[in-house]
């Protein structure tokens, strides 16, 4: 009789062992944290850099193009990030061009936070539009040469008033110099070409090139990204 109590013991300890555990595995595991979500900044350098002659600790500046919310702030168009050049490598015969730059502050008229950002490969290009038609001439002029709106006739083509605005100078032909296409920066981002990102086992962030010298100039929009700079938008 007792060996059976004790076998009756055992067996339930036993059941009560396996049902626990495969509690416990039927249980879900907790979701992996997500990575931090890269927060861009748009920015226009406040001057000319140079991988290999812009030394590694040279102070920079640039202005903020957008808006842009971090951390539960948000930093104003115009605001002045600065930072310095972490990395900066001119190509050679057996060296990549390297350039790394990282922000760590922004300031404007208001306020100021801090910041860890680093220039990405992404810039916005810039798109050229086609010149406006700035002739005095109506549209339907030529293919209505009627009346204009009961005032007589339309005005003469080769008369310099119905010629598109600026006419031609008195001492050269217009037509030798045509006006500069208008031009606007993109609403959207694109990769530099050739350009790779490298990050350090310390985190630093650089940009490498094979094919060319790294250079940034003031009139590009580039990208500086927080979080996983070689993430895509």
């Amino acid at each position: 009789m007792q060996m059976a109590r004790k076998m009756i013991v055992v067996g339930t300890a036993a059941f009560v062992i396996v049902l626990s555990s495969t509690m416990l595995l039927s249980q879900k595991k907790p979701p992996a944290a997500e990575p931090p979500k890269s927060i861009e900044f748009p920015v226009n350098m406040r001057q000319n850099i140079t991988a290999g002659k812009t030394p590694v600790g040279t102070k920079v500046q640039a202005s903020l193009v957008v808006a842009t919310l971090i951390n539960g702030v948000v930093i104003p168009r115009d605001a002045v990030l600065s930072g310095e050049v972490i990395s900066s490598v001119a190509k050679s015969a057996t060296e990549r061009s390297r350039l790394g730059i990282r922000m760590d502050s922004a300031q404007w008229k208001n306020g100021s936070a801090s910041i860890q950002a680093y220039l990405s490969a992404w810039f916005y290009p810039v798109e050229e539009l086609a010149a406006p038609d700035l002739s005095y001439e109506p549209r339907d002029a030529v293919q209505s040469p009627k009346n204009w709106n009961g005032a007589g006739t339309y005005p003469d083509p080769n008369n310099p008033a119905s010629r598109p605005f600026p006419g031609p100078d008195s001492s050269r032909d217009a037509s030798a110099e045509p006006p500069s296409p208008a031009s606007n920066t993109s609403k959207h981002p694109v990769l530099m070409k050739g350009i790779e990102t490298t990050r350090d086992s310390d985190g630093t962030v650089a940009l490498t090139s094979t094919r060319s010298n790294i250079k940034l100039d003031k009139l590009t929009t580039y990208v500086l990204k927080t979080g996983d700079v070689a993430l895509p938008n």
